[in-house]
Order: C-alpha cells, then structure tokens, then sequence
C-alpha cells in the first residue's frame, strides 16, 4: 500500500509536462527507473513499445519515496492507453518500470447524464449552481456540485411515485379520449399528486398543469386565469372535474363554459 500511496501521479505527469513545454497527450512518465541507468538506455527500453514511436527522454527527477527515478519522456506518437504494458522491461535486465500517462476525464459523458437527470427533474443547471456554495475565487468545487445533486436527489426519492408527477400527461377534454391522452381520472390523478405532494412552488404547479391541456381543456383554464388571476393550482384542477366531470353533453359544456368567462351584466344563455 505504501508503494501504490507513494507512486506518482496524472497531476504531477501534467505539472512536469508544463515545466518542460511536453504535449501531455504525448508524454511518459516512467518510475522504479535504477539512478545507473543513463538517458540512452531508457530511450531504447521506451522505444521497445512501437506504439511510442521515437522517445526522447526530457527531464530526471529522484524519487525519494521509491528510490529510484522518475523520468519523463516525450513521445512522437500520441499515447495509446491500450497499448502501454503494466511493466516496461529494461533492456539492461532489472525489475519493470512502471509508467504513467494522461487520460482524458469523461467530462461529456458526465454532463450528459447530469443534464438528462435534471431534465427528467425539471431543473436546469443554474438550479444545481444555486445549491452549491460558492468558493472564495466565485466557482463552485466539485464536491459542492456533488452534493447539489445527491440533494436533488434525495428531494426526489422522498416521493414513492415522484415519476407519476414529473411531468403531466396531454388531457384536453374531448370525447372519446384521442390516442395519447390521459382520460380525466388519470389525469386527475396526477394533477392532484403533483398539487399536494410536489415539491415546486404554485407558480410552478400552474404552469406544468396549463403545459398538460389541449383543446377545450386549455381553455377552460386560460377563461379561470382572466377572471381568477390568484387562482390556486388546486381551483385549476377543480374548474376541469367540474366541467369534464359532470357535464354530459357539448351543449352542457360550452354553456358552461360561457358561464366562466360570463361578464358583469352580460345575459345567461
């Protein structure tokens, strides 16, 4: 364990690499290398692996933890992981260097899962930049963005079936149900899990259930946002049960719908 612990690592490959003006992509650093050995014959040993094409040794630093020295090599050939072996055998006889060299971290990767997630969530990458805690130099480190997102996380998992509420289902009101729509009760359902058990604020609620509605339906709402500009996400959801719910016929519905958008002094139909 102490051997591991003390070996070099990518950081110090990068920082040595800068020092020396060495494209990282094509530098070697090799460890456990015996002081005896001199530059030519750790070119040759480095040389053996064809992939590293022609190798020329840039810099010798001892390494008092391993007794020994690290050597740091640039290479004509960009570095193929695949192809560096666990030990490089010298050709002068000897144990096997080890070597170390540059990985590109799998940023995209990452990012693509963090905003796929956020999207699932509703969130965007400034709702995981508020949770985090600023660093003196005004950035966010790693942990801190780590930490935003298990919070979200967890936010999340409190919900036994915070899927269902996500995102609401298309419901227009229309009879029979087209294909792709929820019929009212399950639309119901979900609106009425979102209202009472999710987390976002009402202006939030509101506008995932106007985002959910279609035909008659949308209207129904956009007529109780003119006369009801206050009106809670749960009076949202009621004005729908109260038409779609009860009303029999096209007839029935639209007088009821005029009704909502009734003026001062207008006459009934």
């Amino acid at each position: 364990m102490a051997s591991q612990a003390s070996s070099p690592s990518q950081l110090e490959l990068v920082n040595w690499c800068k020092g020396e003006s060495v494209d990282v992509k094509h530098a070697l650093l090799l460890y456990g290398v015996p002081e005896k050995n001199s530059k030519e014959d750790i070119e040759e040993t480095a040389g053996t692996i064809k992939a590293l094409g022609k190798v020329t040794v840039r810099g010798k630093m001892f390494h008092p933890q391993q007794q020994s020295l690290m050597v740091l090599c640039e290479c004509s050939e960009e570095i193929d992981p695949s192809k560096i072996p666990p030990e490089i055998m010298p050709i002068s006889g000897g144990s096997g260097w080890k070597a170390v060299y540059y990985t590109e971290p799998q940023l995209d990767k990452f990012e693509d899962k963090l905003l796929t997630f956020l999207q699932s969530e509703g969130k965007t990458l400034e709702d995981i930049q508020g949770l985090c805690t600023p660093t003196k130099e005004g950035s966010s480190n790693p942990e801190d963005i780590i930490r935003a997102v298990g919070d979200v996380m967890n936010r999340t998992n409190k919900q036994p079936d915070s899927h269902t509420y996500r995102r609401l289902r298309t419901f227009s009101g229309v009879s029979p149900t087209p294909a792709g729509e929820e019929s009212l009760d399950n639309w119901l359902e979900q609106a009425t899990l979102l209202v009472t058990e999710g987390e976002c604020s009402d202006k939030e609620k509101r506008r995932r259930i106007l985002e959910s509605l279609k035909g008659p339906a949308f209207e129904i709402i956009q007529a109780v946002r003119l006369t009801q500009p206050d009106a809670s996400p749960h009076e949202y959801i009621e004005a729908i049960e109260s038409i779609f719910g009860t009303v029999e016929s096209g007839e029935e519905l639209y007088l009821s719908f005029r009704a909502l958008r009734q003026q001062p002094g207008e006459p009934t139909y």
